[in-house]
Order: structure tokens, then sequence, then C-alpha cells
């Protein structure tokens, strides 16, 4: 056991490591091991440990957030040290190819063409891929991925190949487990995006319905769901931003967005994130607080 938790405590630096940007240290780094990673990855044991069947579990939060990194870390601790077989996808992984939401912009709003809300997703695709993964006679599942430098989806020989029958799925994304909004909260523009191009509230409402019906069913399938909780909204343009200088450096291709495009951006995410953040406590069953230097502050079971 000793043996164990000192690899894992070597592995999880080594990780770490790979992640520091622009030679910024990322601090008390043993102290967030012990304080939360150890602790939450020791939830989701005992979440899975109550039957040994394949659990889904959800990790939340605004774009920026740090859910790929805090994804990483659980998948090595639950590895390591519990011998489990993890699979790890985002929502993300499932956007619609460039020429589905080109359609999707014609036939219902000319905002569907930027990816992001909900019903830029290939739904059905990712109902199939859950149900696959959970299947008892197991045979290999194909995830996709989504290049976001070029907006498209990439082609299947460069998708995730899942050859053993997970015993944790870890499904991460920024409006995962989110619940639809009332009518009237769709009523007031949010920002300049709804205000200039959706004045009769179609993108907003069509949204909102899917998220009552398709959207709900897909996030019913999740076991627990985990959220990390921004101190503001404003820290996801900040945030994002810097995780648009970090693709630059990680990415062969160099097609990037400003600082200008990223405001622009996060509009679309903007009613999604701000109502997650507002109704955190009725959708997640962990919370994760982080502060406003992007530091995990404290861990609340909702």
């Amino acid at each position: 056991m000793v043996k164990t938790t000192l690899m894992t405590k070597s592995d999880y630096l080594k990780y770490l490591k790979k992640q520091e940007v622009f030679g910024k240290p990322i601090v008390d780094k043993i102290g967030k091991l012990n304080k939360f990673y150890l602790p939450l990855s020791e939830w989701i044991y005992s979440i899975y440990s109550k039957d040994f069947k394949t659990k889904i579990i959800g990790l939340s939060g605004g774009q920026g957030a740090g859910k790929s990194t805090i994804t990483g870390i659980l998948k090595l601790i639950l590895k390591k040290k519990y011998g489990l077989n993890i699979c790890v996808f985002s929502i993300d992984d499932f956007y619609k190819t460039k020429n589905e939401r080109l359609r999707m912009s014609k036939k219902k709003h000319p905002l569907f063409i930027t990816r992001g809300v909900p019903g830029t997703h290939d739904i059905a695709l990712l109902n199939q891929t859950i149900r696959k993964l959970k299947q008892k006679k197991f045979r290999t599942v194909l995830i996709p991925k989504f290049d976001k430098s070029k907006d498209d989806r990439y082609r299947k020989n460069k998708w995730q190949k899942i050859k053993t029958k997970p015993d944790i799925i870890i499904f991460e994304g920024w409006c995962v487990g989110t619940t639809h909004q009332n009518n009237n909260e769709l009523k007031r523009p949010i920002n300049l995006i709804e205000k200039k191009y959706d004045e009769n509230l179609k993108w907003r409402k069509t949204v909102n319905n899917l998220i009552k019906k398709r959207y709900k069913n897909i996030f019913n399938k999740i076991d627990k769901l985990v959220f990390l909780k921004v101190p503001h909204f404003n820290y996801i343009i900040k945030w994002r931003w810097l995780q648009e200088q970090k693709m630059k450096l990680t990415t062969k291709s160099k097609k990037t967005m400003s600082k200008t495009e990223v405001k622009e951006f996060i509009m679309f995410y903007e009613r999604l994130t701000k109502h997650m953040i507002k109704n955190y406590s009725k959708i997640s069953d962990l919370t994760i607080f982080l502060d406003k230097k992007h530091r995990s502050k404290k861990m609340i079971f909702n």
C-alpha cells in the first residue's frame, strides 16, 4: 500500500509538471493531493465498490475551470491506487461536424453554426457510445475526438479506442448536468449576441427545449456529478484566454483565438454558465470551490 501511494504521488507530480504553463508553478501540490484529489478519488471508488458495476462520474464547470487537469489526475489515481479501468471523454468530443452545424444554422437558427450550446452536440452518437461502454458483452468502442483548432471533428482513425470495459467513466464538459431555465428567465437578453442576433428568442428557446428533453435523458445516466464552481463569471473569460494560449503552444495548428475573440466566443456559453453557477447545489453531488487564483479552496457534498 505504501509503495502504491508513493507511485501515485510520483506520477501525480510528473503529471502536474507537464500541466504548468509559461513557467508558472502550481503551488501546494502535495497539499492538494492530500486535501482534494485523494479524498475525491476515494469517494469515487466508494461509489463503484457498492456493486462493482460501471459508474459514470460527471465533471462540470465553466470554460478554463480546470476540468481536463482534474480529470487527468483522477484517472491517474484511480488507475494506480485502486487498479480501475478508466475511460475519459468530454461532451466537446461529441460536437457536430462543421457541415452538420452549418445545416442546423440554416434550418433552426444562424447562431447554431458556433459550437458550444446544447444542440451543437451529436446526442444520438453520445447516447450510443455510453450504451456500448456499459454493455455486458464488451467490444472495442470508438469515441470521437474534436479538433478545436480546426473547429471540426477528427477523422475516425484519430478517435479514442477503448479496448477494455471501463469501471469508471469520467464524462466531463462545461454544460454536463445542466438543467433548463424557466421561460421567464429567457426573455431578457444576457449579452450583445442575444440582444443583436436572437431578438425573437428562437435560439434561446431551442437550446432550452433540447436541455429539457434530449440532454436531460443523457445527464440522467450520470451516477454522481462533481461541479467546479468559479468565484465569478469574469474568471471564465480570464482562464479561457489562458487555455487558448496553452493550446497555441501544444497544438501543431497555430490557428487560435485573440482575447477579443475569446470574449465574444464566451458569450455563447454565458447564459448556461451563469445558470449553473447560481444553481450548483441543485445539480451537483460534490462541489469544489475555486478561488480567484484558480486554486481549490474547499470541497462540499450537496
